[in-house]
């Protein structure tokens, strides 16, 4: 089966070039089946769907993907990808425009909020400490009391535990934030 080509500005057609050579998959590949939207967990979240995104990208609008609250719901769970029958590896670019999002500065304060605290609890700790998530992503958006009424009901149904757990190999992942860092990554 061929490929779907459209035509769209030569800076488009590049940066979707250069997206496709990040994720190594080609977009051109999907043909809209839906397969992707249909199986993904947090399609109901996103503002375009994967199908819808990949669809952005053969249409050259680039500047729309990027915008997308979707890049940044996506879970990268490979559902999309695992159930594409032309192979697209849409994971693979959902992780690609998110990247280029962070570069072109095209990131939504909440997202980039939510990230940053996220990535802290994790080097912090080992792993993901909820209570300390919301309470620095809360800080960081400036509204430190959103959705406060949750917490007591939520600790009291032992869903979310006021001192953090430290995993046994916090060492390691530490060294991962280095390596990281090392590397030219990004994170604070």
């Amino acid at each position: 089966m061929g490929e779907v080509v459209l035509s769209a500005h030569r800076e488009s057609r590049e940066l979707v070039k250069a997206i496709e050579s990040a994720s190594r998959t080609k977009t051109s590949l999907c043909y809209q089946c839906g397969k992707c939207s249909a199986g993904c967990p947090v399609g109901f979240a996103m503002d375009y769907t994967p199908r819808q995104i990949i669809r952005l990208l053969q249409l050259g609008l680039i500047k729309e993907a990027l915008q997308a609250k979707s890049i940044w719901i996506c879970a990268t769970c490979d559902t999309c990808s695992t159930r594409c029958p032309r192979g697209v590896d849409i994971a693979s670019i959902m992780d690609a425009l998110r990247r280029e999002a962070l570069k072109q500065g095209k990131v939504v304060k909440e997202v980039s909020a939510f990230n940053q605290a996220f990535l802290n609890s994790v080097k912090r700790y080992g792993r993901n400490h909820e209570a300390s998530l919301v309470l620095e992503y809360n800080a960081r958006i400036m509204n430190p009391f959103k959705n406060a009424e949750q917490g007591p009901m939520m600790m009291a149904k032992g869903k979310l535990k006021i001192l953090p757990e430290f995993i046994k190999g916090k060492g390691e992942v530490s060294r991962i934030f280095e390596k990281v860092k090392a590397m030219g990554g990004d994170h604070e």
